[in-house]
């Protein structure tokens, strides 16, 4: 079972499917924080994608179908633990970590088209700083 949802970056739209068959109490999580809006920055350690971080943020959510390897497109939760709680969206080839080491992180969004540009997007990121990002219904 998906359910549809809308990511936005820098104003650019994209359909995307949430996965509460996959990891249903973080689906629920984020469904209860929509719209969620926040800024985007290019990963430190991870490979080719950005990321939300979000200090101690608490989801109230544990691990469920955690991935150190998301695929370009999807978005994964990291609850927090040994680094602080974040959002993941990868765009390339992406092995999860922080300076304490490797992480995996709950999947549960994934873009549904123009994966091309969510990279051009990513790499924009790397080169020119921070972008608005939103998901919603």
């Amino acid at each position: 079972m998906t359910e549809q949802a809308t990511l936005a970056i820098d104003g650019e739209r994209f359909s995307a499917v949430l996965h509460p068959d996959r990891s249903p109490q973080t689906v629920k999580a984020i469904l209860a924080r929509l719209p969620f809006e926040s800024r985007i920055v290019h990963v430190r350690w991870s490979g080719e994608a950005v990321w939300v971080p979000l200090g101690d943020m608490d989801f109230g959510v544990g691990f469920e179908d955690a991935t150190c390897h998301p695929a370009p497109g999807q978005m994964i939760l990291y609850p927090g633990g040994i680094s602080e709680t974040e959002l993941l969206l990868a765009y390339g080839g992406v092995s999860f970590a922080s300076k304490a080491g490797p992480l995996a992180g709950n999947h549960f969004l994934s873009v549904t088209e123009k994966l091309d540009r969510i990279a051009e997007l990513g790499r924009k990121t790397l080169w020119e700083g921070a972008l608005d990002i939103s998901i919603s219904r």
